[in-house]
């Protein structure tokens, strides 16, 4: 796909334009994607044992109702450990609106995670 913008041009309006999301973004809908489909039994198993659930509350808070995830134990060194997968996808999952993560099929999933990247992206 080709446009008529020349290199010296900023590139964040043209990917609002072709409706991509920067990399940054990119990045972040791909680990969460990883992590919805390793809750609903998608994903590899080797996946699935990275990331454990939190356990309910057995009081009536607002988070009882959704999904969270227990984060990773802080053994790993902050620049590596931040970017494994078992540490970026509690923080990235628990930190997505309650109405997405309470989404429960995968392309509906995608569509509102996409939307959402796509408005923190470019507003």
């Amino acid at each position: 796909m080709s446009t008529s913008i020349s290199c010296i041009c900023h590139i964040t309006p043209i990917l609002e334009d072709l409706h991509w999301l920067p990399i940054k973004y990119r990045i972040e809908f791909k680990i969460v994607l990883l992590t919805f489909k390793c809750l609903y039994g998608l994903a590899p198993q080797y996946l699935v044992d990275l990331i454990a659930v939190a356990a309910q509350s057995r009081y009536n808070l607002r988070s009882r109702n959704t999904t969270l995830l227990v984060p990773a134990n802080a053994r790993c060194l902050p620049t590596l450990g931040d970017r494994a997968f078992q540490s970026a996808a509690p923080k990235l999952w628990d930190s997505l609106p309650t109405e997405i993560r309470n989404i429960q099929t995968l392309t509906s999933f995608k569509r509102a995670l996409k939307t959402y990247f796509f408005k923190t992206a470019f507003n």
